[in-house]
Protein backbone atom coordinates (compact mmCIF):
# COMPACT_ATOMS: atom_id res chain seq x y z
CA UNK A 1 0.00 0.00 0.00
CA UNK A 2 1.38 3.35 -0.90
CA UNK A 3 0.62 6.03 0.93
CA UNK A 4 0.21 9.23 -0.97
CA UNK A 5 -2.53 11.50 1.21
CA UNK A 6 -0.38 13.96 2.11
CA UNK A 7 -2.58 15.79 4.45
CA UNK A 8 0.13 17.24 6.76
CA UNK A 9 0.54 20.76 6.34
CA UNK A 10 2.96 22.78 4.95
CA UNK A 11 3.89 19.40 2.89
CA UNK A 12 3.70 18.81 -0.76
CA UNK A 13 6.58 16.43 -1.89
CA UNK A 14 4.44 14.19 -2.45
CA UNK A 15 2.34 15.88 -5.47
CA UNK A 16 5.74 17.40 -6.27
CA UNK A 17 7.14 14.21 -6.85
CA UNK A 18 4.18 12.64 -8.88
CA UNK A 19 3.99 15.18 -11.07
CA UNK A 20 7.75 15.48 -11.86
CA UNK A 21 7.46 11.54 -12.54
CA UNK A 22 4.60 8.99 -11.45
CA UNK A 23 6.66 6.38 -13.19
CA UNK A 24 9.06 5.92 -10.70
CA UNK A 25 6.38 5.60 -8.11
CA UNK A 26 4.87 3.11 -9.76
CA UNK A 27 7.82 1.10 -10.57
CA UNK A 28 8.57 1.55 -6.56
CA UNK A 29 5.08 -0.18 -6.00
CA UNK A 30 5.61 -3.22 -8.52
CA UNK A 31 9.23 -3.76 -6.42
CA UNK A 32 7.55 -3.58 -3.75
CA UNK A 33 5.19 -5.83 -3.97
CA UNK A 34 6.98 -8.65 -6.08
CA UNK A 35 9.44 -8.42 -3.13
CA UNK A 36 6.93 -9.32 -0.85
CA UNK A 37 5.02 -11.76 -2.92
CA UNK A 38 1.56 -9.05 -2.45
CA UNK A 39 -1.34 -10.48 -3.85
CA UNK A 40 -2.36 -6.86 -4.80
CA UNK A 41 -1.31 -2.90 -4.85
CA UNK A 42 -2.62 0.05 -3.47
CA UNK A 43 -1.95 3.97 -4.48
CA UNK A 44 -3.99 6.13 -1.92
CA UNK A 45 -4.37 9.68 -3.12
CA UNK A 46 -6.84 12.22 -1.59
CA UNK A 47 -10.11 12.66 -4.34
CA UNK A 48 -8.87 16.11 -4.61
CA UNK A 49 -5.72 15.53 -6.14
CA UNK A 50 -7.15 14.98 -9.17
CA UNK A 51 -3.84 16.14 -11.36
CA UNK A 52 -1.94 13.44 -10.07
CA UNK A 53 -4.84 10.73 -9.83
CA UNK A 54 -4.60 11.28 -13.78
CA UNK A 55 -0.88 10.96 -13.64
CA UNK A 56 -0.21 7.56 -12.04
CA UNK A 57 -3.37 6.50 -13.64
CA UNK A 58 -1.96 6.75 -16.98
CA UNK A 59 1.69 5.54 -16.01
CA UNK A 60 -0.09 2.49 -14.66
CA UNK A 61 -1.85 2.13 -17.76
CA UNK A 62 1.52 2.32 -19.72
CA UNK A 63 3.54 -0.11 -17.73
CA UNK A 64 0.64 -2.56 -18.55
CA UNK A 65 0.45 -1.73 -22.24
CA UNK A 66 4.41 -2.53 -22.00
CA UNK A 67 4.17 -5.72 -20.53
CA UNK A 68 5.33 -4.85 -17.04
CA UNK A 69 2.72 -4.96 -14.74
CA UNK A 70 0.73 -8.11 -16.12
CA UNK A 71 0.86 -10.13 -13.11
CA UNK A 72 -0.28 -7.92 -9.59
CA UNK A 73 -3.38 -5.85 -9.69
CA UNK A 74 -2.49 -2.15 -9.22
CA UNK A 75 -5.37 -0.16 -7.34
CA UNK A 76 -5.59 3.59 -7.08
CA UNK A 77 -7.73 4.86 -4.86
CA UNK A 78 -9.30 8.14 -4.23
CA UNK A 79 -10.34 9.13 -0.42
CA UNK A 80 -11.31 11.67 1.37
CA UNK A 81 -9.57 15.04 2.39
CA UNK A 82 -9.40 14.02 6.57
CA UNK A 83 -6.06 14.37 7.59
CA UNK A 84 -6.70 11.10 9.11
CA UNK A 85 -6.37 9.40 5.59
CA UNK A 86 -3.15 9.52 6.26
CA UNK A 87 -2.84 7.42 9.06
CA UNK A 88 -1.51 3.88 7.93
CA UNK A 89 -4.32 2.16 10.28
CA UNK A 90 -7.08 4.31 8.80
CA UNK A 91 -6.22 4.15 5.29
CA UNK A 92 -6.49 0.42 5.48
CA UNK A 93 -10.57 1.10 6.51
CA UNK A 94 -10.88 3.44 3.44
CA UNK A 95 -9.53 0.83 0.78
CA UNK A 96 -12.02 -1.16 2.49
CA UNK A 97 -15.35 1.29 2.00
CA UNK A 98 -15.22 2.67 5.32
CA UNK A 99 -14.09 5.80 7.13
CA UNK A 100 -10.80 7.27 7.88
CA UNK A 101 -11.12 6.06 11.57
CA UNK A 102 -7.76 4.51 12.91
CA UNK A 103 -7.72 0.59 13.98
CA UNK A 104 -5.98 -0.87 17.13
CA UNK A 105 -3.71 -2.88 15.30
CA UNK A 106 -0.86 -1.66 12.85
CA UNK A 107 -0.95 -2.98 9.08
CA UNK A 108 1.84 -5.85 9.51
CA UNK A 109 -0.65 -7.41 12.09
CA UNK A 110 -4.04 -6.45 11.15
CA UNK A 111 -4.21 -6.42 7.12
CA UNK A 112 -5.96 -5.45 4.43
CA UNK A 113 -9.67 -7.40 4.17
CA UNK A 114 -8.67 -9.42 7.83
CA UNK A 115 -11.14 -10.19 10.48
CA UNK A 116 -11.47 -8.32 13.09
CA UNK A 117 -8.76 -10.10 15.78
CA UNK A 118 -11.17 -10.19 18.72
CA UNK A 119 -12.60 -12.56 15.99
CA UNK A 120 -9.67 -14.61 15.96
CA UNK A 121 -9.33 -13.42 12.21
CA UNK A 122 -12.13 -15.27 10.83
CA UNK A 123 -12.83 -14.02 7.23
CA UNK A 124 -15.98 -11.62 7.14
CA UNK A 125 -17.37 -9.05 5.02
CA UNK A 126 -15.73 -6.09 4.11
CA UNK A 127 -16.13 -3.05 1.71
CA UNK A 128 -18.39 -5.68 0.14
CA UNK A 129 -15.42 -8.28 -0.14
CA UNK A 130 -16.12 -11.42 1.88
CA UNK A 131 -12.22 -13.14 2.47
CA UNK A 132 -11.92 -16.91 2.43
CA UNK A 133 -9.30 -16.95 4.43
CA UNK A 134 -8.62 -17.24 8.54
CA UNK A 135 -5.49 -15.01 7.95
CA UNK A 136 -4.63 -11.66 9.29
CA UNK A 137 -2.82 -10.61 5.60
CA UNK A 138 -0.14 -8.36 7.03
CA UNK A 139 0.08 -5.38 4.55
CA UNK A 140 3.40 -3.42 3.97
CA UNK A 141 2.51 0.20 3.99
CA UNK A 142 5.24 3.04 2.43
CA UNK A 143 5.04 6.70 1.51
CA UNK A 144 5.41 8.23 -1.92
CA UNK A 145 8.89 9.06 -1.49
CA UNK A 146 10.54 5.80 -0.13
CA UNK A 147 8.65 3.96 -3.18
CA UNK A 148 9.71 6.25 -5.35
CA UNK A 149 13.60 5.98 -4.20
CA UNK A 150 13.23 1.70 -4.71
CA UNK A 151 13.69 2.01 -8.85
CA UNK A 152 16.61 4.20 -8.31
CA UNK A 153 19.04 2.64 -5.55
CA UNK A 154 18.30 -0.57 -7.01
CA UNK A 155 19.78 0.44 -10.90
CA UNK A 156 22.63 2.66 -9.08
CA UNK A 157 23.12 0.09 -5.90
CA UNK A 158 22.96 0.82 -1.80
CA UNK A 159 26.53 2.03 -1.76
CA UNK A 160 25.36 5.04 -3.96
CA UNK A 161 22.65 6.34 -2.30
CA UNK A 162 24.59 6.02 1.05
CA UNK A 163 27.12 8.28 -0.66
CA UNK A 164 24.85 10.98 0.55
CA UNK A 165 23.77 12.03 3.77
CA UNK A 166 24.59 10.49 6.85
CA UNK A 167 25.28 7.53 8.57
CA UNK A 168 21.78 6.69 10.33
CA UNK A 169 19.76 9.01 7.71
CA UNK A 170 21.84 8.36 3.88
CA UNK A 171 20.39 9.41 1.00
CA UNK A 172 18.34 12.46 0.02
CA UNK A 173 14.76 13.48 1.55
CA UNK A 174 12.53 16.08 -0.40
CA UNK A 175 11.76 19.01 1.24
CA UNK A 176 8.76 21.52 1.46
CA UNK A 177 9.43 24.89 2.88
CA UNK A 178 6.51 27.40 3.21
CA UNK A 179 5.38 30.42 5.46
CA UNK A 180 6.96 33.24 5.83
CA UNK A 181 9.68 32.42 2.85
CA UNK A 182 10.45 34.75 -0.41
CA UNK A 183 9.19 31.72 -2.80
CA UNK A 184 7.80 28.56 -1.13
CA UNK A 185 8.51 26.02 -3.23
CA UNK A 186 9.25 22.23 -3.22
CA UNK A 187 13.43 20.98 -3.25
CA UNK A 188 15.37 17.63 -2.72
CA UNK A 189 18.37 18.25 -0.25
CA UNK A 190 20.79 15.69 0.88
CA UNK A 191 20.21 14.62 4.31
CA UNK A 192 22.74 16.58 7.17
CA UNK A 193 21.99 19.39 5.76
CA UNK A 194 21.43 22.38 8.12
CA UNK A 195 18.05 23.81 8.34
CA UNK A 196 19.10 27.46 8.15
CA UNK A 197 20.54 26.43 4.49
CA UNK A 198 17.25 23.82 3.69
CA UNK A 199 15.43 27.17 4.01
CA UNK A 200 17.72 29.50 1.87
CA UNK A 201 17.90 27.13 -0.94
CA UNK A 202 14.16 25.66 -1.22
CA UNK A 203 12.34 28.92 0.37
CA UNK A 204 14.70 31.76 -0.56
CA UNK A 205 14.87 32.90 3.28
CA UNK A 206 13.24 35.22 4.33
CA UNK A 207 12.01 38.87 3.34
CA UNK A 208 14.65 41.44 3.93
CA UNK A 209 15.49 42.69 7.24
CA UNK A 210 13.40 39.98 8.81
CA UNK A 211 14.51 37.15 10.78
CA UNK A 212 13.53 33.17 11.31
CA UNK A 213 11.63 33.24 14.53
CA UNK A 214 10.33 29.42 14.60
CA UNK A 215 9.81 26.90 12.59
CA UNK A 216 7.28 23.96 12.64
CA UNK A 217 8.01 20.52 11.02
CA UNK A 218 4.47 20.05 10.03
CA UNK A 219 2.18 19.64 13.01
CA UNK A 220 3.47 16.40 14.61
CA UNK A 221 6.53 17.87 16.21
CA UNK A 222 7.49 20.71 18.67
CA UNK A 223 8.90 23.53 17.81
CA UNK A 224 12.84 24.46 16.31
CA UNK A 225 13.77 27.94 17.61
CA UNK A 226 15.56 30.59 16.09
CA UNK A 227 18.89 29.19 18.27
CA UNK A 228 18.05 25.61 16.98
CA UNK A 229 18.67 26.83 13.00
CA UNK A 230 21.79 24.80 12.52
CA UNK A 231 20.14 21.37 13.00
CA UNK A 232 20.97 18.96 10.51
CA UNK A 233 18.25 17.80 8.86
CA UNK A 234 18.40 14.30 9.53
CA UNK A 235 16.37 12.14 11.87
CA UNK A 236 18.96 11.90 14.38
CA UNK A 237 19.67 15.88 14.08
CA UNK A 238 16.00 16.79 14.84
CA UNK A 239 16.18 13.88 17.47
CA UNK A 240 18.71 15.73 19.37
CA UNK A 241 16.74 18.90 19.68
CA UNK A 242 14.40 17.31 20.82
CA UNK A 243 12.04 17.35 18.00
CA UNK A 244 11.25 15.66 14.83
CA UNK A 245 11.66 16.30 11.12
CA UNK A 246 8.52 14.55 9.90
CA UNK A 247 7.73 14.41 6.39
CA UNK A 248 10.15 17.26 5.76
CA UNK A 249 7.86 20.16 5.44
CA UNK A 250 8.67 23.14 7.11
CA UNK A 251 6.55 25.94 8.08
CA UNK A 252 8.54 29.25 8.60
CA UNK A 253 7.59 31.81 10.80
CA UNK A 254 9.29 35.36 10.72
CA UNK A 255 10.12 37.65 13.90
CA UNK A 256 6.79 39.42 12.89
CA UNK A 257 4.51 36.34 13.63
CA UNK A 258 2.95 35.86 17.35
CA UNK A 259 3.49 32.29 18.71
CA UNK A 260 0.27 32.30 20.42
CA UNK A 261 -1.63 32.85 17.21
CA UNK A 262 0.59 29.38 15.53
CA UNK A 263 -0.21 27.88 18.21
CA UNK A 264 -4.12 28.40 18.73
CA UNK A 265 -4.10 27.89 14.63
CA UNK A 266 -2.18 24.38 14.55
CA UNK A 267 -4.10 23.03 17.34
CA UNK A 268 -7.39 23.91 15.74
CA UNK A 269 -6.15 21.75 12.79
CA UNK A 270 -5.93 18.88 15.02
CA UNK A 271 -8.66 19.63 17.35
CA UNK A 272 -11.03 19.80 13.58
CA UNK A 273 -9.15 16.72 12.62
CA UNK A 274 -9.29 14.18 15.38
CA UNK A 275 -12.40 11.58 14.57
CA UNK A 276 -13.45 11.32 18.31
CA UNK A 277 -12.68 7.57 18.99
CA UNK A 278 -10.38 8.38 21.84
CA UNK A 279 -12.29 10.85 24.03
CA UNK A 280 -8.90 12.63 25.43
CA UNK A 281 -8.00 13.23 22.60
CA UNK A 282 -11.54 14.43 20.93
CA UNK A 283 -12.17 16.47 24.03
CA UNK A 284 -8.47 17.60 24.94
CA UNK A 285 -7.57 19.18 21.77
CA UNK A 286 -10.51 21.10 21.59
CA UNK A 287 -10.34 22.14 24.97
CA UNK A 288 -6.82 23.08 24.64
CA UNK A 289 -7.87 25.11 21.15
CA UNK A 290 -10.20 26.94 23.29
CA UNK A 291 -7.95 27.69 25.33
CA UNK A 292 -5.46 29.21 23.55
CA UNK A 293 -7.86 31.14 21.39
CA UNK A 294 -8.95 33.24 24.70
CA UNK A 295 -5.74 34.28 25.14
CA UNK A 296 -4.94 35.04 21.42
CA UNK A 297 -8.12 37.32 21.41
CA UNK A 298 -7.28 38.66 24.72
CA UNK A 299 -9.49 37.10 26.75
CA UNK A 300 -7.58 35.04 28.63
CA UNK A 301 -5.62 34.86 32.32
CA UNK A 302 -3.31 32.27 34.03
CA UNK A 303 -6.15 29.99 34.69
CA UNK A 304 -6.23 29.03 30.82
CA UNK A 305 -2.21 28.13 31.01
CA UNK A 306 -3.29 26.17 34.03
CA UNK A 307 -6.13 24.34 32.14
CA UNK A 308 -4.12 23.88 29.04
CA UNK A 309 -1.45 22.18 31.02
CA UNK A 310 -3.95 19.77 32.74
CA UNK A 311 -5.14 18.41 28.86
CA UNK A 312 -1.42 18.37 27.89
CA UNK A 313 -0.80 15.75 30.58
CA UNK A 314 -4.00 13.69 29.55
CA UNK A 315 -4.45 14.37 25.92
CA UNK A 316 -2.99 11.39 24.69
CA UNK A 317 -4.58 9.05 27.59
CA UNK A 318 -5.12 5.83 25.16
CA UNK A 319 -4.51 6.94 21.95
CA UNK A 320 -4.99 4.25 19.33
CA UNK A 321 -2.90 7.02 16.38
CA UNK A 322 -0.73 9.80 16.72
CA UNK A 323 -2.40 12.65 16.69
CA UNK A 324 -3.12 13.49 20.23
CA UNK A 325 0.73 13.10 20.77
CA UNK A 326 0.96 15.75 18.59
CA UNK A 327 -0.87 18.05 20.15
CA UNK A 328 0.75 17.41 23.40
CA UNK A 329 4.16 17.86 21.66
CA UNK A 330 3.33 21.05 19.43
CA UNK A 331 1.19 22.80 21.94
CA UNK A 332 3.48 22.24 25.26
CA UNK A 333 6.65 23.12 22.76
CA UNK A 334 5.45 26.65 22.39
CA UNK A 335 4.46 27.37 25.29
CA UNK A 336 8.15 26.03 26.81
CA UNK A 337 9.85 28.19 23.90
CA UNK A 338 8.16 31.47 23.90
CA UNK A 339 6.46 31.94 27.47
CA UNK A 340 6.89 35.64 27.16
CA UNK A 341 4.28 35.96 24.66
CA UNK A 342 1.29 34.58 26.81
CA UNK A 343 2.48 36.58 29.37
CA UNK A 344 1.93 39.39 27.26
CA UNK A 345 -1.53 38.91 25.26
CA UNK A 346 -2.41 38.38 29.18
CA UNK A 347 -1.27 40.84 30.51
CA UNK A 348 -2.46 43.23 27.68
CA UNK A 349 -5.38 41.45 27.04
CA UNK A 350 -4.44 41.60 23.64
CA UNK A 351 -2.11 40.45 21.20
CA UNK A 352 1.17 42.59 20.84
CA UNK A 353 1.02 41.40 16.41
CA UNK A 354 -1.55 42.37 14.23
CA UNK A 355 -0.47 40.22 11.50
CA UNK A 356 -2.71 36.57 10.59
CA UNK A 357 -1.48 33.77 9.14
CA UNK A 358 -3.14 31.35 7.44
CA UNK A 359 -3.66 27.44 8.46
CA UNK A 360 -0.75 26.01 6.49
CA UNK A 361 -2.24 23.46 4.34
CA UNK A 362 -1.97 23.31 0.89
CA UNK A 363 -4.11 23.24 -2.47
CA UNK A 364 -1.19 23.91 -4.78
CA UNK A 365 2.20 25.19 -4.63
CA UNK A 366 4.09 26.24 -8.12
CA UNK A 367 6.23 29.32 -9.16
CA UNK A 368 7.09 30.49 -5.80
CA UNK A 369 3.43 31.01 -4.95
CA UNK A 370 1.63 28.99 -2.51
CA UNK A 371 -2.20 28.32 -2.05
CA UNK A 372 -3.62 27.55 0.99
CA UNK A 373 -7.12 25.82 2.07
CA UNK A 374 -9.17 28.85 3.01
CA UNK A 375 -12.65 27.06 3.09
CA UNK A 376 -10.62 25.38 6.39
CA UNK A 377 -11.78 27.96 8.73
CA UNK A 378 -15.35 26.64 7.84
CA UNK A 379 -14.61 22.81 8.70
CA UNK A 380 -16.48 21.56 12.10
CA UNK A 381 -15.11 19.59 14.23
CA UNK A 382 -17.85 16.20 12.63
CA UNK A 383 -15.66 17.00 9.22
CA UNK A 384 -18.84 18.84 8.04
CA UNK A 385 -18.56 22.50 6.77
CA UNK A 386 -20.45 25.78 7.57
CA UNK A 387 -21.94 26.89 4.83
CA UNK A 388 -20.61 29.64 3.05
Amino acid sequence: MCNGSEGEPGTFKDRALLRANPYQLVEGVIIAAFAIGADEAYICLKSGFTREIALVTSAVQDFQSAGICTDCTVNIVAGPDEYLFGEEKAMLEVIEGKPPLPRWFPPYVHGLFAAEPQEGWEAGPHGGVVRTTDEPNPTLVNNVETLSNVPHILARGADWFRSMGTDESPGTIVATVVGDVIAPDVGEVEMGTPLRAVIDAVGSGVRPGRCVKAVFSGVANPVVSAAQLDVPVSYEGFAGIDSGMGSAGFIVYDDTACMVDAAYRLSRFLAIESCGQCLPCKLGSGAITEHLERIETGAGSDADIEAIGQWLERVADGNRCYLAVEERDLVSSVLRAFPEEFVDHIEQQRCPQTDERPIPKLLDLVGGCATYDESYWRKRPDWTYDPE
